[in-house]
């Protein structure tokens, strides 16, 4: 039994060192998790706000090219007018000549536009790989934690297993399953014993009875008795 408490105890020491490793990991994973859980959110807002940045400059995109557009109609409205005298030419040329020259400004501004448009476009998708790779991580690590945490529930009922059967002998629980196995061992016997002393008591008394047994005589006196009173013995001997 001693060996068997040494090797529970063994295993006991094991899965305590066990244990004990495994809480730094899951404080660490536990830690990790809300680190990366931060990172995403932050990462989620600055992704929100790009967006809004891209967003604002395709419409800056479109409403430059729009500008551009309407001032090349205007310009041709006015050389048109200038053309067909319905005003001054000079002025027409003037006026045509600003409008062409704001014109060339909106196409700038959409020029602009694109290149800031592209550099959102970029901006978010690499956001989006980012919070991609955090939302991985985190689903990583989560299932890393609930297998640690497994881990800690396994080695601690093998733990508290070990701690029972090393206990067992010192609780006094095979001593006493010994001492009630003798006790019924001991029961048994006197019981044997007492049907002995029954057994052979009984067996006396019939000897006694067979001896004293005297209904074989007497019948045998009575068969006598009758004969006589027939007049059969009488008979028999004459």
């Amino acid at each position: 039994m001693n060996i068997f408490r040494r090797l529970f105890k063994i295993g006991q020491a094991e899965t305590n060192s066990a244990i004990d490793n495994m809480e730094d990991p899951i404080k660490m994973t536990e830690q990790g998790i809300r680190d990366m859980k931060e990172d995403l959110d932050k990462s989620l807002e600055a992704l929100a706000q790009v967006k809004a940045l891209a967003i604002r400059a395709k419409n800056d995109q479109e409403e430059y090219q729009d500008k551009a557009e309407e001032y090349q109609k205007k310009a041709i409205i006015i050389l048109k007018k200038g053309h067909s005298k319905e005003m001054d030419t000079s002025e027409a040329d003037r006026l045509a000549k600003e409008a062409l020259v704001q014109k060339e400004a909106a196409e700038q501004q959409v020029e602009r536009a694109k290149e800031e448009s592209a550099k959102f476009d970029n901006n978010v998708a690499q956001l989006q790989k980012t919070i991609q790779t955090i939302k991985s991580n985190i689903s990583n690590w989560e299932n890393e934690l609930k297998t640690l945490k497994a881990r800690v529930k396994v080695s601690k009922a093998t733990s508290s297993l070990n701690k029972q059967m090393a206990e067992l002998d010192s609780t006094g629980t095979v001593s006493m399953l010994e001492r009630m196995k003798e006790k019924v061992a001991q029961d048994e016997a006197l019981a044997e014993a007492y049907g002995d002393i029954a057994n052979a008591s009984k067996s006396i008394d019939d000897e006694i009875d067979k001896a004293a047994d005297t209904s074989k005589a007497k019948a045998d006196d009575d068969l006598e008795k009758l004969k006589e009173q027939l007049g059969l013995n009488a008979s028999k001997e004459s």
